[in-house]
């Protein structure tokens, strides 16, 4: 049972995320936190934040760590799987589509279309985590988080990878820090 939940929830994402790794993310988050309840809000954050440093396309590499944690070996083959045969079928029908039809107006107007419906999709999924942070920063902490992410890539172009990891170690360092304080305070 738990193998066929895996393949139709990455089927699902992978069939209904037209456009990529973006349009994808709040479709994938919606299965695993919301559908089956494999992780909470918190777990898909760190899981999306090592996606988006590492190399690859990132819907591949969430089913394949989502997979493994839910089922094993087997789980993750059966999500990259699930994940990649919607693309490559969606590939070999559209792509056909769209050269027969390439110069008709509908199929501009349908590339035109998606942008918009991606941006609003990780729009809300960017709201949603930025709502659910109040709890694990601070309304303060977590605007600070969002203007100096902004700042350094987009004024001071660093790479999204970069300023992830660098999140993710003050993240690693600060959370040492408190359980090392909790750990005084509970000896003495």
């Amino acid at each position: 049972m738990k193998h066929k939940d895996i393949f139709i929830a990455f089927f699902r994402s992978g069939i209904l995320g037209f456009g990529g790794g973006p349009s994808a993310i709040p479709l994938v988050h919606r299965e695993v936190v919301l559908v089956y309840k494999w992780m909470n809000d918190e777990e898909f954050s760190d899981v999306l934040a090592l996606a988006n440093a590492l190399p690859g396309p990132i819907n591949t590499k969430m089913a394949g760590y989502i997979g493994w944690r839910v089922g094993g070996f087997w789980g993750m083959m059966n999500a990259l799987f699930a994940t990649a045969i919607p693309t490559v079928i969606l590939m070999i029908l559209f792509l056909t589509l769209l050269a027969a039809h390439k110069d008709k107006p509908w199929v501009a107007g349908m590339s035109k279309a998606v942008l918009p419906v991606a941006g609003v999709m990780l729009g809300v999924l960017a709201w949603d985590f930025f709502i659910k942070s109040k709890k694990s920063l601070g309304w303060l902490w977590g605007i600070i988080l969002i203007l100096v992410s902004v700042v350094a890539l987009e004024i001071l172009h660093i790479h999204p990878g970069i300023l992830i990891a660098v999140l993710l170690i003050a993240a690693l360092a600060l959370g040492s820090k408190k359980k090392a304080k909790q750990k005084e305070g509970g000896q003495l």
